[in-house]
C-alpha cells in the first residue's frame, strides 16, 4: 500500500499536477483499494475536517497583513532604522539586511514578501558597498527564513493545527532560535566584511537616528500587537492576526497614504489567491493523513527504520533530516502536511515535548526554503533579483552551514527554544 501510495505520488508530480492532485489521488486510490467497505463520504468529512479548525483562519489574515504592507512603506522604514544604527560599523550593512529581514518577517511571517521587500531596498546597497552579488543574494534568501520563526509564522499555525500544539507556545519559542541566527549571521557577516575589507558607511548622527525611529514606529507596532497582544492576554493567536490586518489597512491607507482604496480589491484577491492554494493544499493533507494512519502506516515506517526503540535525541535527529530531505525537493506545507502524521506517535512515545518539535521543523521548512534545487526563496530570489539559478545558489551553502549548527545546538540544549515558553506558561 505504502509504495503504491509512494509511485502514484511521483508519476503525477513527474507529469506535472499541482501536489494537491498527487495526495488526493493517492488518498482516494489507497481508500478504494484498500478500504472498500468504508464509504467515500469519510474522505470528504476528512478534508472538511482538515480545514475546520478556528486557528486556520489566522493564515488568510497574516497573507493578507503582508500582501498591504508589502505594497507601501513599511519595508523601507525598519531597514532604514537598522542602517541608521548599523550600517557605520564593519560588516554594518550586512548585518543591518540580517536585521532587517527579521524584523520585516515579524511584520509579515511570509520569507518570500521578506526577499522582495527587503532583498529588493538592500541588495543594490550592499553592490555598491562592494559585496559580492553571491553573498549579499545568500544573504537575503537565508536571512529571509527568519520569518518562518519570528512570529508570526504561517508554518508554526498550520504544525499547531496539525499536531494539536498550542500556537502562542510555538511562537514565543521561536523567538530564542531567532536571534541565536541573527547573532550568527552577523557573526559570519562581520567576518566576511573584515577578510574582504569592506568599507563602512557614513556613521549616522542621533538626529538621523531618532528620525529614523520616529518613521519606524507606526511598522514596528505589528511585533508589538502580535507578540504583546497574544502574551499580555488581550486576543488570541487568531484575533492577533485580524487586528494586523485592520492595523496594516489604516497604516498604508490612511496614515502613509502608499495604498488607494482601489488597491485593495486586487491585494485581496492575491491573497485570496494564495490562500485558497493553501487551504486547499490543508484538505488534501487531511484524507491523505487520515489514510496513512487508518492503514497504521506510520507505525510500520518507525519500526521498519527501527527508530520505535531508538532514544529521543536518535528521534530528533531521524525527524529533522525527514523535514529538511522533504523541504529540499516539496512545497514546505505539503511536507508537514505528510510528515506531522508519521512522526506523531514516535514524539508521542518518546515523550519529546511537541514545542521543541515544532520548532525544530520549522527550522527545517525554514533551511528547505533556502536549500537547492526547489526552495521558494530561491526562486524568489531568481524572479526578483533576474539572475540565473546558479548564481542565486552559490552564496547560500555558508549560511545553511549556520542553520545546521542552530539545528544541532536545539536538539542538544532545548532550553534555547524552550526557556521563554517556560517563562511565559510555566
Amino acid at each position: 500500500m505504502t509504495m503504491m501510495m509512494l509511485a502514484v505520488m511521483i508519476l503525477l508530480l513527474l507529469a506535472g499536477f499541482p501536489m494537491m492532485m498527487p495526495l488526493l489521488a493517492a488518498a482516494m486510490l489507497a481508500f478504494i483499494v484498500y478500504m472498500p467497505d468504508l464509504s467515500l463520504q469519510v474522505v470528504v468529512q476528512q478534508m472538511i475536517g482538515g480545514v475546520k479548525p478556528a486557528a486556520l483562519i489566522a493564515v488568510p489574515m497574516f497573507i493578507l497583513a503582508a500582501d498591504i504592507i508589502t505594497r507601501g512603506h513599511s519595508a523601507d522604514r525598519l531597514v532604514d532604522v537598522v542602517m541608521r544604527f548599523m550600517g557605520h560599523i564593519r560588516g554594518g550593512l550586512a548585518v543591518s539586511v540580517t536585521a532587517a529581514c527579521a524584523l520585516f518577517g515579524a511584520v509579515c511571517g511570509s520569507t518570500q514578501a521578506t526577499v522582495v521587500a527587503v532583498g529588493g531596498a538592500m541588495r543594490p546597497r550592499m553592490l555598491k558597498a562592494g559585496y559580492n552579488d553571491a553573498f549579499s543574494i545568500g544573504l537575503i534568501v537565508n536571512a529571509a527564513d527568519l520569518a518562518y520563526l519570528i512570529p508570526p509564522s504561517i508554518g508554526m499555525i498550520i504544525y499547531g493545527v496539525i499536531s494539536g500544539t498550542s500556537i502562542s507556545e510555538l511562537f514565543i519559542a521561536g523567538l530564542g532560535p531567532g536571534l541565536l541566527i541573527i547573532a550568527l549571521f552577523s557573526l559570519y557577516c562581520i567576518w566576511y566584511a573584515k577578510r574582504h575589507n569592506i568599507p563602512v558607511e557614513p556613521k549616522a548622527s542621533w538626529g538621523e537616528r531618532l528620525l529614523s525611529i520616529r518613521r519606524a514606529v507606526w511598522p514596528l507596532g505589528f511585533p508589538a500587537i502580535v507578540v504583546g497582544g497574544i502574551y499580555g492576554g488581550i486576543f488570541s493567536p487568531t484575533e492577533a492576526a485580524a487586528v494586523c490586518v485592520l492595523y496594516a489597512l489604516i497604516l498604508e491607507l490612511i496614515i502613509f497614504r502608499s495604498i488607494k482604496a482601489r488597491d485593495i480589491f486586487d491585494i485581496a484577491l492575491s491573497t485570496g489567491a494564495v490562500t485558497s492554494v493553501v487551504f486547499i493544499l490543508i484538505a488534501a493533507g487531511a484524507a491523505f493523513s487520515w489514510v496513512l494512519s487508518y492503514a497504521q502506516i506510520p507505525q510500520q515506517l518507525i519500526a521498519a527504520m527501527g527508530l520505535d526503540e531508538a532514544g529521543p535525541i536518535m528521534i530528533l535527529v531521524a525527524i529533522n533530516i525527514a523535514f529538511f530531505i522533504g523541504c529540499m525537493f516539496v512545497d514546505s506545507v505539503v511536507v508537514i502536511l505528510i510528515l506531522v502524521p508519521i512522526f506523531a506517535p514516535l514524539v508521542k512515545s518518546a515523550g519529546l515535548d511537541p514545542v521543541l518539535v515544532g520548532v525544530l521543523i520549522t527550522l527545517q521548512v525554514a533551511i528547505g526554503a533556502a536549500t537547492p534545487p526547489f526552495g521558494c526563496n530561491i526562486f524568489t530570489a531568481v524572479a526578483v533579483f533576474r539572475r540565473p539559478f546558479i548564481d542565486v545558489i552559490r552564496g547560500v551553502p555558508a549560511f545553511l552551514l549556520i542553520l545546521f549548527v542552530v539545528t544541532v545546538l536545539l536538539i542538544a540544549f532545548p532550553q534555547i527554544a524552550l526557556f521563554l515558553r517556560d517563562l511565559a506558561f510555566r
